[in-house]
């Protein structure tokens, strides 16, 4: 029944599951995007509840869900007739960050699984399947799912903490890839394929995180050193492993300084 104050029901947009279909059909690569990224995060609880799945089968469905979601992006970020194999299109795919984490899902299709792998797809499919619920629940009606507004809430009041979360997970994983390299949970060559998508996510133009961790890594390495009454050994060590991690930093780059 149309409102009193508007009995034509004239500027009222539709609700419901109607509103969602139609929703769905304009936006089909959006929808399909929030859809894999749920798998993502249910394959990841998958992998640490293995309930209902082998956690090996859940971790590998994990980091495919993330390699098509990645893909879905750099199809909108990079469409298909601006593709070429120039030495410009390459740098700019590799300034994208979607190109970023489909190498990611790549390097570790066949490695030994951990949950540190997992944490960073985990955390970002997160956030943004998050952000899109509320669009899909504002569609089905402005009083829909109270509940799961809340918990969406309480994540994107979070998103910052995540973001930072999901960085210093990049950052830690490296010095584990290279014992897993070592000891043979995954190939020699892994750890330098890791080394680059590690340097691409430093000079990430959408997201600073990862340079703001390294950042602040360092400072909180460098006040440990200075501490009165630190071993000398200790903050030698501590020196010297700031300084070989600058040296691997993108040149030119302020952490060097």
């Amino acid at each position: 029944m149309a409102d009193q104050n508007n009995p034509a029901g004239e500027g009222v947009t539709p609700k419901g599951i109607p509103a969602l279909k139609a929703h769905v059909i304009a936006n089909k690569v959006d929808v399909a995007l929030w859809g894999i990224r749920l798998l993502t995060v249910l394959c990841t609880l998958g992998y640490l509840l293995p309930i209902f799945n082998n956690p090996v089968s859940a971790f590998h469905k994990a980091l495919l869900a993330n390699a098509a979601t990645s893909a879905l992006r750099l199809h909108q970020r990079i469409p298909p007739r601006e593709i070429s194999f120039t030495r410009e299109f390459l740098a700019r795919f590799f300034l994208e960050d979607s190109a970023h984490y489909l190498f990611y899902s790549l390097i570790f299709m066949n490695v030994a699984p951990n949950l540190l792998i997992l944490t960073p797809i985990f955390l970002f499919a997160l956030l943004h399947a998050a952000s899109y619920s509320l669009t899909i629940l504002d569609t089905l009606g402005q009083n829909s799912m109270w509940m799961a507004r809340l918990l969406i809430s309480l994540v994107e009041l979070q998103s910052r903490n995540i973001l930072r979360v999901a960085a210093l997970a990049e950052i830690v994983l490296f010095p584990l890839v290279v014992l897993m390299g070592l000891f043979g949970y995954c190939g020699l060559l892994t750890p330098f394929v890791y080394y680059y998508f590690v340097t691409w996510r430093y000079t990430s133009r959408r997201n600073p995180y990862t340079r703001n961790t390294f950042r602040e890594l360092r400072v909180a390495a460098e006040n440990v050193a200075a501490r009165p009454g630190s071993s000398p050994t200790i903050a030698n060590a501590i020196r010297g492993a700031v300084k070989l991690v600058c040296s691997m930093a993108p040149p030119g780059d302020y952490v060097q300084q």
